[in-house]
């Protein structure tokens, strides 16, 4: 007789449970993925604006920032099980509303939906991850949410183009991946102690104490420069692909943003046992030059050209917030280290959000590929003052 789910994830020991948990993540980042190449074909069913379309992307942004300062310590009072299993159930209904959207309002409900679940869960999943194993734990914890959205992102360009009902198949996908992780939850292990104070824990703390402030400005350039390109090309990434090639297709934009996540993952993965300063260096190097070759296939309407440039940003793109994370964490005093973390992701999501929601507005104003080279150059100035700093160390 086959044993229930959850007495094998519970009974397979820690490294079971490290794979169980690792999953959980990597779905999470990719449903948050599929809408991604959807973007396009929502914008012409349903008849909204650029801006409104980099509006769901930022929405989604804004509620996972507000999540993860108000829940991102919750987990050490009510336990990581409990925390995660809101984030579940909060997801499944985001998945539902994705199901049954017919217009932009639903849209933009299912995103937030799906930025408050995604904030709620990350952190405790980071944390289960980590207390399952404290030697690969970290790696995979950093590794899994860009592998996550990645796979999401070129998954759901896939079934767009090749399956039918390309505007729900996804969600529907994830739904079922999300129950049976729901169920499986149930036969993980418990790795903290329920104490009083988790209404406490909501309050948001977030500041940078002064002995961290000068390597912070020092190395956030690069943590900036990493985030607003990620954010450019999950929100606008597929537009640009299809305007670049001139083929209506959503594969191409989802093997973008693919190719940068994953690309993104290798980095970090390749980059892990170096020193901060190299890393830093690398990241300063490659996100630059890849994104100069982004803007060369925009300007000669190559989508090779510009594929090239992403895979060769993405390592820069993963570089850059592990590089900075390495440079900071470490200079957090005693009992700091979390309010210092919410800081930082409080610059990468802003920073993944606003400058997107800036380019989908000028785009209006001056078209999709003067916005392209402007968010361009953008990126490579704040890049190269990263690569400055480090230098100047």
């Amino acid at each position: 007789m086959a044993m229930p789910l959850e007495a094998t994830v519970e009974n397979a020991g820690p490294s079971r449970q490290l794979l169980f948990y690792t999953l959980v993540l990597v779905a999470f980042l990719a449903a948050s993925g599929v809408p991604t190449p959807l973007y396009p074909l929502y914008q012409s069913s349903w008849h909204f604006s650029t801006p409104m379309l980099t509006l769901a992307f930022a929405l989604y942004m804004f509620t996972l920032l507000l999540a993860l300062l108000t829940t991102g310590k919750l987990s050490e009072y009510m336990g990581r099980r409990p925390v995660i299993l809101i984030g579940l159930v909060i997801e499944i209904a985001s998945m539902l509303c994705f199901l049954v959207a017919h217009d932009l309002t639903i849209l933009l409900v299912a995103r937030a939906l799906q930025g408050l679940a995604t904030g709620i869960a990350t952190s405790a999943l980071g944390a289960a991850i980590i207390d399952t194993d404290h030697r690969r734990g970290p790696v995979l914890a950093s590794v899994a949410p860009l592998v996550g959205m990645g796979l999401g992102a070129l998954c759901s360009g896939v079934l767009v183009d090749l399956a039918p009902y390309p505007m729900r198949l996804g969600f529907i996908l994830m739904t079922a991946i999300f129950i049976w992780q729901l169920i499986g939850l149930r036969g993980t292990r418990e790795s903290v102690s329920p104490r009083s104070g988790a209404l406490a824990s909501l309050r948001p703390t977030a500041r940078i104490p002064a002995p961290v402030r000068p390597t912070f400005l020092r190395v956030i350039p690069a943590c900036i420069a990493s985030w607003s390109l990620g954010g450019f090309s999950l929100s606008l990434g597929p537009v640009l692909a299809r305007q670049v090639s001139g083929i209506e297709t959503s594969m191409i934009g989802g093997a973008m943003v693919s190719l940068l996540s994953m690309m993104g993952a290798v980095g970090v993965w390749n980059l892990r046992r170096q020193k901060t300063r190299r890393i830093l260096l690398l990241s300063s190097i490659l996100l630059p030059l890849g994104v100069s070759i982004v803007l060369l296939g925009v300007a000669t309407h190559s989508i090779l050209t510009l594929l090239i440039g992403f895979a060769i940003a993405g390592p820069g793109f993963g570089g850059g917030f592990m590089g900075a994370m390495r440079a900071i964490m470490p200079l957090a005093p005693d009992g700091g280290r979390a309010s210092l973390m919410a800081v930082l992701y409080v610059v990468s999501y802003l920073s993944a959000s606003l400058p997107a929601m800036v380019a989908g507005n000028a785009t209006q104003h001056f078209g999709l590929e003067p916005t392209v080279y402007g968010y361009g150059a953008y990126v490579i100035a704040l890049s190269l003052m990263a690569l400055t700093g480090v230098v100047r160390q």
